[in-house]
């Protein structure tokens, strides 16, 4: 699990590793199967709506110390196409389509979809300046 914070506690748990920091981003990298997370989630957990239980990510996030960030939506919308590609010439999506997958839509309209919103926040962009 990954969470994206503007600002950490200057420690982290062994659980919680950060993978990548730039002027105004962290990435932080969560074993959510280490013990320890796992009891802290059940210490967090409560009802979020009538009948789910669950932990909030912004109860989790203060007991780190950490301030969630939202990341732009460019680095979301490149991260999302790179996934993508994995997902294209990943050997079990391979397979699927050779054993007659056959989806409404595919992968290709999947990055379609992607780049045409890419284009659109850059013309918008455009447009504002």
């Amino acid at each position: 699990m990954k969470l994206y914070a503007k600002t950490i506690a200057q420690t982290l748990p062994d659980w919680a590793t950060v993978v990548t920091k730039s002027a105004d981003l962290f990435e932080v990298e969560i074993n959510d199967e280490h013990p320890d997370f796992q009891s802290l989630l059940e210490e967090l957990e409560t009802e979020i709506e009538l009948g789910i239980r669950g932990v909030k990510a912004e109860d989790l996030c203060s007991r780190l110390g950490i301030e969630m960030s939202n990341p732009n939506l460019h680095y979301l919308l490149d991260q999302a196409q790179i996934l993508i590609s994995q997902i294209a010439t990943h050997p079990d999506y391979r397979q699927l389509l050779n054993e007659g997958y056959q989806p409404d839509l595919n992968i290709a309209d999947a990055s379609t979809a992607l780049t045409y919103l890419q284009w659109e926040l850059e013309r918008n962009q455009e447009l504002s300046n």
